[in-house]
């Protein structure tokens, strides 16, 4: 079946080399010169090595407001934990989706000293209405992120949205997201419908893919805008097949005022912000 409307890809970004946290090498797709922000979405990295000097530093304690965290490990471990006494161990093919809402201060440190770690953070924003709600956490086994076949030679695990009949386990999130992994096989194509008006991207993290109506061949770190109609055409273009996230969600169209791990509408809210953190209030 084909879509009746196909999306095109609008530009292409190629992540860039830097390091955060006390020293962890990653990728920035979303965050940087090229791509500062693709509303409702603040920041994309992928982190990728098997060298412990790498990673090893990890992300000690740091506080977050306004936003949500989304990591996505596809290999090694991630230990968390926040002053809240929240504690958890985030292995391969797990999620966390973490909404900070009013205030968190949380660490991530890698649970392993050698091995390949490698995986994703994506940064969502919240709505000015629920900036300020209750933090809590999402932590999703890998056994509880159903995974479908749409075709031959086609895998999806759906993390979020819907998507061939699978609902995917992260619920009440305000953006209404999908959050799709996809694995094309040589040769193997599928569609996939997308809400109408949603910001979507495609992210290819193995391989080539073919995206869009027009094919547009986007390769091995590289992210694919796409316009904001219809569902999204994918087909692997190389002879090893490929692999790629595709992430949509409905845009939400405010005033972003940005600080460092703050994300709010004004700037008196990031001083409060500031002022909340350095006096305890987190």
């Amino acid at each position: 079946m084909s879509l009746l409307e196909s999306r095109h890809v609008l530009h292409t970004v190629r992540g860039r080399p830097t390091s955060d946290g006390a020293g962890v090498r990653l990728t920035r797709v979303i965050g940087q010169p090229a791509l500062d922000s693709l509303d409702p979405f603040l920041l994309l990295d992928e982190f990728r090595s098997d060298e412990a000097t790498d990673y090893l530093a990890g992300f000690p304690s740091h506080p977050h407001r306004g936003f949500e965290t989304v990591t996505y490990m596809l290999a090694g471990h991630m230990r968390h934990a926040d002053n809240q006494g929240n504690r958890g161990d985030l292995g391969a093919g797990s999620v966390q989706w973490m909404t900070a809402g009013r205030g968190i201060v949380h660490s991530e440190m890698p649970a392993q000293e050698d091995g390949l770690l490698w995986g994703f953070q994506l940064w969502v924003n919240l709505p000015a209405a629920q900036k300020m709600t209750a933090p809590r956490y999402q932590d999703i086994a890998p056994q509880a992120i159903p995974e479908v076949s749409p075709g031959e030679g086609v895998s999806v695990r759906v993390i979020a949205g819907e998507f061939g009949g699978a609902v995917g386990p992260v619920n009440a999130v305000a953006t209404d997201p999908v959050y799709l992994d996809v694995r094309l096989a040589a040769g193997a194509r599928c569609e996939v419908p997308l809400p109408q008006g949603h910001t979507a991207f495609a992210y290819v993290y193995a391989g080539q893919v073919a995206v869009g109506s027009a094919a547009a061949d986007i390769s091995r770190g590289e992210l694919a805008v796409l316009s904001k109609s219809g569902g999204v055409e994918l087909a692997a273009s190389t002879d090893e097949g490929a692999r790629l996230i595709l992430v949509a969600g409905r845009p939400l169209e405010e005033p972003v005022a940005r600080y460092g791990p703050f994300v709010m509408n004004t700037a008196e809210e990031i001083t409060q912000a500031v002022r909340d953190f350095q006096a305890g209030r987190f």
